[in-house]
């Protein structure tokens, strides 16, 4: 029977979504939150039962786990640094993304220099209706090579756009996205070139509201993959996920479309077909369920590679070199546009169209 691992998680704003999940997590015991000693911190810690850190030289010596949900210098923040404390001390670290390419490598050289594990939470790919999409992309790899992908995202879900992409045409490299002339069109930047060889289009909303980064964006992700049998498409973050198979059949003597008889089968498909466990549910189950489920299955696997070198090394690569292309595209794309929008107000699409979700 394995231990339970006990574990702290650092920073409490997108953090707190770790210390949700991890008070559910079967073989990890929640053992403190570190902080730079804010109300809000200190008020999880009382609702999870759980110590408050406001220094590492106060964190107990049987910490096994410690998940890093602080922005690196690369956004501003000092995630990498407190990474390099933790990994000095011998606790294995999971980092939420992203990282400089710079930082990474100085974590990763940490963490071999003291026996632990280094690994970066790209988050959004163990998040359901993702991992779906990944799933049916591999079971249709098994068939034939993708033709092409397409991705939508804003900037600030970036990395794990990329990161999903490759993962669904089933490998990184050969990658490089280059900027369409004209590059912008009304809020999106368009990049065109490949991802793990299958050519592929990317529009980013390159613009960030400075006050509040983590909104605005016109939506979070949207994937195509498609095949010469069909189109694989996540049509949002959280779902669903829809399996158009391709529109074909044979004609007669007179070259008009076979409709009926044999060899038609095929059209008694569904033209589109909506992938079970891929259903849209609201916002709320978005935070109370989704998010937390996905970290609880990407810490399970971090937790994995500890004594698998093998899978550990394999991680890394992986993690250093999706990182270096982030910050290519990245550096491609610019500075984001800096724009201060209102907050959109909420539209229930049902009100204005009947019928709209009367058949979930």
């Amino acid at each position: 029977m394995n231990p339970r691992r006990r574990a702290i998680v650092c920073g409490t704003s997108f953090g707190r979504f770790y210390l949700r999940a991890l008070a559910q997590h079967p073989a990890v015991d929640l053992a403190g939150v570190l902080s730079t000693g804010s109300q809000a911190s200190a008020e999880y810690a009382e609702q999870y039962g759980i110590a408050h850190y406001t220094a590492l030289s106060g964190l107990p010596s049987d910490i096994d786990l410690a998940c890093v949900v602080v922005r690196a210098g690369v956004s501003g923040g000092p995630g990498a640094d407190i990474s390099e404390a933790l990994l000095a001390r011998g606790i294995h670290i999971l980092q939420e993304h992203p990282l400089h390419p710079a930082e990474l490598a100085r974590c990763l050289r940490s963490a071999h220099r003291h026996g632990v594990r280094y690994g970066v939470n790209a988050f959004y790919p163990t998040v359901a209706p993702i991992a779906r999409f990944l799933q049916a992309a591999e079971l249709l790899r098994r068939h034939e090579a993708p033709r092409f992908i397409d991705g939508i995202c804003g900037a600030q879900v970036l990395y794990p756009l990329l990161d999903v992409a490759a993962r669904a045409v089933g490998r990184l490299r050969p990658s490089a996205l280059l900027p369409f002339e004209p590059a912008r069109c009304g809020p999106y930047t368009s990049l065109h070139g490949e991802i793990g060889g299958t050519p592929c289009t990317l529009r980013v909303q390159n613009q960030i509201h400075p006050a509040d980064a983590d909104n605005h964006a016109l939506l979070l992700h949207r994937l195509t993959i498609g095949f010469d049998r069909g189109i694989l498409a996540l049509t949002d973050t959280h779902g669903p996920v829809i399996w158009s198979p391709r529109l074909h059949t044979h004609r007669d003597g007179t070259h008009r479309l076979v409709l009926s008889g044999p060899g038609t089968d095929r059209l008694a498909l569904p033209s589109s077909e909506l992938l079970a466990g891929t259903e849209a549910g609201t916002f709320r189950d978005v935070f109370d369920r989704l998010w937390p489920q996905a970290i609880n299955r990407a810490v399970s696997e971090f937790i994995a590679t500890w004594d698998d070198p093998s899978a550990a090394a394999r991680s890394a690569q992986w993690t250093s070199g999706l990182t270096t292309f982030w910050h290519e595209v990245s550096t491609t794309l610019g500075s984001p546009e800096l724009i201060y929008p209102e907050a959109p107000p909420p539209l229930n699409l049902a009100d204005l169209l009947p019928g709209v979700g009367e058949d979930r």
